[in-house]
């Protein structure tokens, strides 16, 4: 096996420990002997458990020594919960590390100074792209210090989220709402406004359809929730999964006396989330696009027309076309019935941005 297709191999053994990682990164790794084979390859599971290249290693054994290591974040040169990566490597005896990404964070950073103190050989850059946009959430929010934030919504063609009547179940397809499940499979944390639980009183959690049975990994459920209202038999405070009700007074008043959501994300981040999903209502969506803290968009439109209702978008702060804000779309694909767009926003990180 190549080192480029090796990479392209970790980067997708990345994406399989979305959702269970955090505060930690997504890492894969592959590790080929000195003829190109691969001896061993793994993935970052869980925080506290081993890295990426610990699995790659236990796996190849003495068959790394002389090898090559493709590996989508720089090795890691401190010890945690787990030893440094940068150390375990050069005790196997790898002669080669091939990283697709350098870490930006301070106490992680330097594995790659150490490999090359110690002879190993240290190429930084393949499929960058591909790893960055593989680990964005980890790489946006120890970046900026808050985490990465999702929005998603269900819309008719003509932008509602909900009828006349205030009925919005459902405007999506069957696929689609089974789609919505492994999106939440993915992140630390779902957010919802208060005015949502009142209307729908979701549960939030990550379900299997077929069955409805609760997936064992349920991220935090978030409700904003300015003056206190949502009932105590509201299904978000049921033992499904932990919750955490945010208060105006918990988080000091943002604009109007609401809850500042900036304030409420730097919370989150201090609790080891990275990974946000925005999952309503309108209003709240909003808000958060004001704030500037809307980093992705997916949207399921549905092939249906009800000529008013609710927006699936309101008070967002913007009073002119000049003033809008701005998507790229990265993905566009058909989920049953209904289309699913992913789009980022323009302030999105760069590469290599700090």
């Amino acid at each position: 096996m190549t080192e480029d297709e090796a990479m392209r191999r970790a980067v997708a053994l990345a994406a399989k420990g979305l959702g269970t990682t955090s505060p930690n990164p997504v890492v894969g790794c592959l590790l080929l002997d000195p003829g190109g084979e691969v001896v061993g390859e793994g993935f970052h599971v869980y925080a506290g458990g081993p890295h990426a290249e610990i699995v790659a290693l236990a796996q190849a054994g003495e068959r790394a020594r002389g090898g090559t290591c493709v590996v989508t974040l720089e090795p890691c040169d401190h010890t945690g919960r787990t030893g440094p990566c940068s150390h375990a490597l050069i005790a196997a005896g790898v002669r080669r590390v091939v990283v697709a990404v350098d870490d930006p964070t301070p106490m992680a950073a330097g594995g790659a100074s150490t490999l090359r103190s110690a002879g190993v050989e240290v190429e930084s850059g393949l499929h960058r792209a591909a790893a960055e946009a593989g680990n964005i959430a980890w790489l946006t929010a120890v970046r900026r210090g808050r985490p990465y934030v999702t929005w998603k919504f269900a819309a008719t063609l003509d932008g509602r989220s909900a009828a006349a009547d205030g009925s919005s179940q459902w405007i999506s397809s069957p696929a689609s709402r089974a789609d919505v499940h492994v999106l939440r499979s993915t992140v630390d944390a779902i957010v919802a406004g208060v005015g949502t639980v009142l209307a729908d009183d979701p549960q939030l959690t990550v379900r299997d359809l077929r069955d409805g049975t609760l997936a064992i990994k349920q991220p935090l459920r978030v409700v904003v929730d300015s003056r206190r209202r949502t009932p105590e038999k509201a299904r978000v405070r049921d033992a499904a999964a932990p919750t955490w009700i945010v208060t105006a007074e918990a988080t000091g008043a943002g604009p109007q006396g609401r809850v500042d959501l900036g304030v409420m994300l730097t919370e989150l981040y201090a609790r080891g989330v990275r990974n946000v999903l925005l999952e309503g209502g309108p209003t709240l969506a909003g808000g958060f696009l004001e704030a500037g803290l809307i980093d992705r968009v997916v949207g399921y439109v549905a092939p249906k027309l009800l000529g008013a209702g609710r927006a699936a978008l309101q008070d967002a702060g913007i009073g002119a076309i000049a003033d809008a804000a701005v998507l790229e779309f990265t993905d566009i694909a058909q989920i049953g019935g209904d289309l699913r767009f992913t789009a980022t926003l323009r302030h999105e990180l760069r590469q290599g941005e700090i």
